[in-house]
């Protein structure tokens, strides 16, 4: 019973303290609900950043992968930082200068509005089959887990999965759909420091428990008995092969942190390039401790609870059910649920955000005032949530475990967007025609790659790594851009025009702190290798 109205109180809190911190934004304009009235700043952005990326798909997902693999998984957490220190220095400077309320705006000016539309697009198919399930089935999996709603309800797994998956879901859809950015950013902040708090406890209490009391003991069991788990350096066999750093993994990062609408929205919201930059680099710098919340959690699993674990996605929870006192059950499980939503709503938010401004009031209703933009983005929120609950059941029988099913599946859509902005940034005379050939080839390859040729043709074993398939076809169509600019050019460079909606004066320590944080990664790697 404490642990219950523990968990109601923190997550009531959370929601008054939200909402008393919006009450002076302007929600009736797209730029107030979109980008929470540009007035973010660096601690806000870093704790929205953290906590929209940090949620039940790599806490339950991630420490599964690191139940069945070890430390080697760590990849995913260290490596993003180096791409926000790509994304701080190189791409945020443009969007800000730009103006930018979404990614698809940029491909607009920078090609045309089919372009845009066709990213748009795959933005939300991506969110409403991919992303927007696996955090509810992840989530639900773990709040069943950790209050045994089955016994509690006197239902089965399948329909406790059900009811956690709905209440998290309109939950969830209320915060983003009805509060704007700014609700969102606001309380993410406040759970992020929960979370990385409870976050931190379950290492802790995980290791006193492999070393039957004694913390140290446990550090030691740790480090001298199944030390294969400790090689940061993957084989050919396992989910991330040492080479795939240094293609697909990259590219991944650099789309997840630089492009996907649903993170770098935090960033468009600054109040100027300095606490944007800020922002980015503080982020980036709790990612490399992320493997503490992310990966030691399921090595401990792997210690306590050996193969009799058949289900590795279940090692998180099954992990904190056991070691986490009871007097912090409540509290823990409210800044989780707490990061179940900020996940779902953050994404649910950046589609509403692309839905109004990118298609309704482009195709829809172009003579549409900023009410009736916000207002149709919320109705289409609605919508999109109620589908993703209905989705978010069938993920239960993922192959290859969640997180790598995730970050599998996220290629149909992240490797053709991160080609055409790229190019886009870097080129002034490829023309419009040459995204979208890149687009819609980068889409249909990887497909055919990764759902006929890898299982039917050549079969699981004997074909490249995803990552590396990844790598070769952004090279691919990079090429075929830039074939196509050369025969085809535009009339006229392109040029980025400067909006002046911000303050573009780049924070004068973002290089050093940037080239500081990439040296820290490359020797947590040699350390661990």
């Amino acid at each position: 019973m404490l642990s219950i109205i523990s968990f109601i109180g923190f997550t009531v809190l959370v929601a008054v303290i939200a909402y008393l911190a919006t009450r002076k934004t302007n929600e009736q304009s797209s730029e107030g609900y979109f980008l929470g009235g540009r007035s973010l700043t660096a601690t806000v952005i870093a704790g929205s950043l953290l906590l929209t990326n940090l949620s039940t798909e790599q806490l339950v997902g991630l420490n599964g992968q690191a139940f069945k693999e070890g430390i080697l998984v760590m990849a995913w957490e260290t490596l993003a930082a180096i791409a926000m220190v790509i994304t701080a220095v190189f791409l945020l400077p443009r969007y800000l200068k730009g103006g930018l309320t979404t990614v698809p705006t940029f491909l607009e000016r920078r090609y045309d509005k089919i372009t845009k539309s066709i990213a748009s697009g795959l933005f939300l198919s991506g969110y409403v089959v991919v992303f927007l399930p696996i955090v509810l089935y992840s989530g639900s999996l773990a709040i069943s887990t950790m209050f045994n709603v089955p016994d509690l309800l006197g239902v089965s797994k399948e329909t406790a999965l059900w009811i956690c998956i709905f209440s998290i879901g309109i939950i969830g859809s209320i915060y983003a759909i009805f509060g704007g950015l700014k609700a969102v950013a606001v309380s993410d902040t406040i759970n992020a420091v929960g979370l990385i708090v409870g976050g931190l406890l379950i290492p802790v209490f995980g290791l006193i428990e492999v070393g039957e009391g004694s913390f140290l003991e446990g550090i030691t069991i740790l480090t001298t008995t199944h030390t294969e788990k400790l090689n940061s350096i993957g084989g050919s066999g396992s989910s991330i092969p040492f080479a795939t750093i240094f293609t697909g993994m990259m590219l991944v990062q650099l789309f997840y942190w630089g492009t996907n609408q649903a993170i770098i929205q935090r960033a468009l919201g600054a109040k100027n390039l300095k606490e944007g930059q800020k922002g980015l680099l503080l982020a980036s710098f709790f990612k490399i401790l992320g493997p503490i919340i992310v990966v030691l959690p399921g090595i401990i699993a792997f210690h306590l609870f050996g193969e009799s674990l058949t289900n590795p996605d279940e090692a998180y929870p099954k992990l904190v059910t056991k070691v986490l006192p009871l007097s912090f059950v409540g509290f823990f499980a409210a800044v989780l649920f707490g990061a179940i939503l900020s996940s779902f709503n953050s994404a649910l938010n950046s589609s509403v955000t692309l839905f109004g401004i990118d298609i309704y009031k482009e195709y829809i209703n172009k003579e549409a005032s900023e009410k009736q933009v916000v207002l149709a983005g919320k109705k289409f929120g609605v919508v999109l949530a109620v589908l993703s609950m209905f989705v978010a059941p069938f993920i239960a029988n993922a192959p290859d475990g969640l997180f790598g099913y995730l970050q599998e599946v996220n290629g149909c859509y992240s490797i053709p967007i991160l080609t055409i902005i790229v190019v886009g940034y870097l080129t002034k005379k490829v023309p419009a025609i040459a995204a979208k050939v890149a687009i819609i080839s980068g889409v249909v390859l990887y497909v055919i790659s990764q759902f006929y040729l890898k299982p039917y043709v050549f079969g699981e074993e004997n074909y490249p790594h995803f990552l590396h398939v990844m790598a070769i076809l952004f090279v691919l169509n990079v090429l075929i851009m830039l074939l196509i600019g050369k025969l085809y050019p535009r009339d006229k460079d392109y040029v980025q025009e400067f909006t002046k909606e911000v303050d573009i004066t780049p924070w004068k320590h973002v290089k050093l702190v940037g080239v500081l944080i990439c040296v820290i990664v490359i020797g947590t790697f040699l350390y661990f290798s």
